[in-house]
């Protein structure tokens, strides 16, 4: 065997302290012994034991002071502690002080051996754990939320106060500014961390599709699904639901996700077993909902609901101060994935970024430093390097205006009218969303060529 766990034997009588020590030895274990309790200690503090057995009755330090003292210094380390005069009041101090669990003399050795084998599986399996819950502590203060401008140092805030509780949550920004990761940075820092975090973009399902992606089917349902499944309100329970774009769903299925929010109660599609769900909900949009509500396309009692507490995203543009902190990170996160040492921009390139207007906010920053890191050869991100810098063929700017705005006026109207102003398919074309281009419109005051 080839253990690597380290146990101290505590014990006065040298055939039970030998005894074990050789016992322990054979098994493949690290092993030191000690034959009172002061020796123990100074043994004890200069060393990492997984595991300490020690003699209840000892002269000088008995053997309960020494586990007093040892779960004061190290709370990781089992003890198991031996006695000839096992009695219920004694085993009670022990357990009350910490200790694993206790034997008596005469010591039956494979019954020790299984009880130490089995008190380290599962004192490993407890740091385990507790690591792996550090690391994820860790990883929920850094989620990908980068910024310094007064807007995000006000979001963080909001992030901090609302994630302590369970209330109801409503993201609002323009597409791309960064609103799931808002989301996420709320469920890691709740109660709920450690529970699933899922998340539903409403507005690329059918209203059959989202009820059955939440409600889930019996088999033989309605809708026609041969199998049972599970929806995500079963799948959630204990975590945290995120449905992006709210505004698309149905009025039906806004009552039936009212009721649920309501009663904590559903029944999968085609059936009428009640099944109780925990989850906390966060939603966003890029509209408002009142104005929905006031055309009758959004149940009033529903955006109450939803609205309890709110966040709004501000567009990158008005970002100015964080612009740079986010390129720089994707510039690292991007040379890092592929293997590439990290540019710095050029004057240009840092003066180009500044300047352009970024509708697609943090999104479209992100695909044009990737975009720079793939296709870059030198030293530096130049201008040249970023998709946007608009040498288009058959385009140039009216009047030999190099204006930033004057590129963009130019290359969206280009696009509109190559497209007989079909505003969706322009929008995708510049990926950027409807609301943004119609404000686009009417900021540089387009008109369709007759």
């Amino acid at each position: 065997m080839n253990k690597k766990e380290k146990i101290l034997i505590v014990d006065d009588e040298k055939i039970v302290r030998e005894s074990l020590l050789h016992w322990f030895l054979d098994e493949g274990y690290i092993v030191d012994s000690a034959e009172d309790g002061e020796s123990a200690l100074k043994i004890f503090n200069n060393n990492n034991y997984n595991l300490v057995l020690v003699d209840l009755k000892m002269p000088g330090m008995s053997g309960l002071e020494v586990l007093k003292k040892i779960r004061s210094v190290d709370k990781d380390t089992i003890v198991i502690m031996i006695t000839a005069f096992a009695s219920v009041p004694t085993a009670i101090a022990a357990l009350k002080e910490g200790a694993y669990d206790y034997v008596t003399k005469p010591i039956d050795p494979d019954e020790l051996a299984h009880l130490v084998k089995k008190a380290l599986e599962q004192s490993a399996l407890r740091i385990e754990n507790r690591q792996l819950k550090e690391n994820l502590d860790e990883i929920g203060r850094h989620c990908n939320l980068i910024g310094e401008s007064f807007q995000m140092k006000k979001i963080y805030e909001m992030i901090k106060t609302v994630a302590a509780t369970d209330t109801t949550v409503m993201i609002n920004g323009d597409n791309g500014t960064g609103k799931e990761i808002v989301a996420k940075a709320i469920h890691s820092r709740s109660a709920r961390k450690y529970f699933p975090f899922i998340s539903i973009k409403c507005s690329s399902l059918t209203e059959e599709m989202l009820e059955s992606d939440l409600f889930g089917e019996e088999a033989g349902s309605p809708i026609g699904n041969t199998i049972r499944k599970k929806g995500k309100f079963e799948l959630v329970n204990g975590g945290t639901l995120y449905l992006d774009e709210v505004s698309s769903i149905s009025l039906k299925l806004q009552v039936e996700i009212l009721n649920v929010l309501e009663t904590k109660q559903f029944c999968r599609i085609g059936g009428d077993e009640i099944k109780k769900t925990n989850f906390r909900l966060i939603v966003a949009n890029n509209v408002s909902l009142d104005g929905l509500v006031k055309a009758g396309r959004f149940r009033e009692d529903l955006n109450y609901k939803l609205s309890v507490f709110a966040i709004s995203i501000p567009p990158l543009r008005e970002r100015g101060e964080d612009i740079l902190l986010l390129a720089a990170s994707f510039a690292k996160k991007f040379s890092d994935a592929m293997n590439k040492p990290v540019k710095e921009f050029s004057k240009e390139a840092v003066n180009f970024i500044l300047g352009y207007d970024w509708p697609g906010n943090v999104r479209e920053l992100e695909n044009a430093i990737e975009r720079a890191i793939v296709i870059g050869k030198g030293d530096f991100i130049t201008v040249d390097d970023l998709p946007f810098h608009l040498s288009v063929p058959g385009f140039e700017p009216e009047d030999g205006r190099k204006s930033l705005s004057a590129i963009e006026k130019k290359y969206i109207h280009k696009v509109l009218n190559e497209n007989n102003w079909n505003i969706s398919r322009s929008a995708a074309i510049l990926e950027i969303d409807r609301v943004t281009l119609y404000n686009k419109i009417n900021k540089y005051k387009l008109r369709k060529n007759i």
